[in-house]
């Protein structure tokens, strides 16, 4: 596919998905596909869920994607001899033929998602072809930039989402239709993790096919569900390297949201060596605070509740809840943005970050020695109250507020979001080289 062209050409040309040939598992040579597969990298909980996956088998993706030795060039050394032996071995293996691939999710109660991963061109976001809607940390971004290039390989594919035509039935578009029909063929491979959810995957190489795809996909714009660091690594990693390259394209899953809604979930903060009592203490006529002495499930319904009327947050790891919510309107107007739409300046991630994070607790958002970004709920309450810390337990915020600021070109600060269910890594990856 030509990706050449004036970039207002580009722009109307929407989205470009590329076929690749696959690198996978041969299930013949590992336990089980899902003893290798791992959620994403930022998602894994260190060192607790990093053990347990390796010790799941001795060729789980976390071997790839969070690689463990000394210094951060040794661990990408690592990791690139791991890939370079597996595929020596025919551990990981290419497929025959380039192909788009229908990928499948279901949770036994209820949720099926389907979406379609390929290979897309990388754009600019002045282009308004892929859609950030969060800010990046730099030390993260090099830190991806720095495996790829030691790996030379696309290790995990993001999660972007697109608005179709709508449900299944008449007047579904081409690449849903095509989605439906080969999720009822037999697939590639089938397997179900140890979250419940059931991972199926096919491959799509009919060339007529595909161009009918590609037609499709050019009339839509995606948004960037998750992997808006591994989005800013692609674009840094391709301006490295002169065009055409293989670095142009970077490996994603699309979901039409219009047909399979994404569910939103927050991502909570863990604050570091910051005693619960001494968060309250600093938040003391800023903000109103309860104390709730109820399970953490009540606790996220009256959380819920405050939300609606305004700005809250859960606090924890004392063996309680504290609602904080009702926060002075002076403290706002000193601490947030005016410059930014209503919709940005009234985010709880907003408030969070410019008054909360930077003048009340002065913590700085980007130090992973103070603070830490965690998407399991129990999780985080489980480490504060293990380690001393404060847990910042957050509400999520609306699919339609996330796709309106990002339209408006305004990205939400850090770790606003957590998008699912999340593409399970290790099921299908590419090779830059191959």
């Amino acid at each position: 596919m030509n990706t050449a062209g004036h970039p207002e050409a580009t722009a109307r040309r929407g989205l470009e998905l590329t076929p690749f040939r696959g690198l996978r598992y041969d299930p013949d040579r590992v336990g089980s596909l899902a003893a290798v597969t791992s959620p994403p990298y930022d998602v894994v909980v260190r060192p607790d869920g990093l053990h347990q996956l390796q010790s799941n088998d001795p060729y789980n993706i976390v071997r790839l994607i969070l690689p463990q030795a000394t210094t951060p060039a040794e661990r990408n050394e690592q990791a690139a001899r791991t890939l370079r032996g597996w595929l020596s071995e025919g551990i990981l293996t290419a497929d025959a033929e380039p192909g788009l691939y229908v990928y499948e999710q279901q949770d036994g109660v209820g949720l099926l998602q389907r979406g379609i991963i390929g290979i897309l061109r990388l754009s600019d976001p002045s282009e308004g072809v892929v859609l950030p809607h969060e800010d990046v940390m730099p030390p993260v971004v090099a830190d991806r930039a720095a495996l790829m290039r030691a790996t030379s390989a696309n290790l995990e594919p993001l999660l972007l989402t697109y608005r179709g035509d709508g449900s299944a039935g008449e007047g579904e578009s081409v690449t849903t239709t095509a989605i439906e029909r080969t999720a009822e063929q037999p697939p590639l491979l089938a397997t179900t993790t140890e979250d419940g959810y059931r991972h199926r995957l096919w491959s799509i190489t009919d060339p007529a096919e595909v161009a009918r795809i590609q037609s499709d996909l050019t009339r839509h714009q995606a948004l960037i569900a998750d992997g808006h660091h591994r989005w800013a690594t692609y674009r840094r990693l391709r301006a490295e390297h002169p065009s055409p390259s293989p670095w142009d394209h970077g490996l994603v899953l699309l979901v039409d949201t219009a047909r399979y809604p994404l569910r939103v979930r927050a991502i909570h903060r863990l604050l570091h060596g910051v005693p619960v009592s001494r968060s309250l203490t600093l938040l003391d006529g800023l903000f109103r605070v309860r104390r709730l002495d109820v399970p953490l499930a009540e606790a996220l319904d009256t959380l819920a509740d405050a939300a609606c009327a305004g700005n809250a947050f859960l606090l924890a790891g004392d063996g309680a809840f504290h609602l904080v919510d009702r926060p002075d309107p002076d403290l706002l107007s000193r601490t947030i943005p005016a410059d930014r739409p209503a919709a940005y300046r009234t985010l709880d991630a907003t408030v969070l970050h410019a008054t909360l994070l930077a003048h009340v607790w002065h913590i700085p958002e980007d130090d992973p020695a103070r603070i830490a970004y965690i998407h399991d709920t129990a999780a985080t309450v489980e480490k504060a109250e293990r380690d001393g810390g404060t847990a910042v337990l957050m509400h999520p915020v609306r699919e339609e507020v996330v796709r309106d600021l990002a339209r408006q070109g305004v990205t939400m600060p850090r770790k606003s979001t957590s998008f699912g269910p999340k593409p399970a890594s290790g099921l299908v990856l590419r090779a830059l080289d191959v």
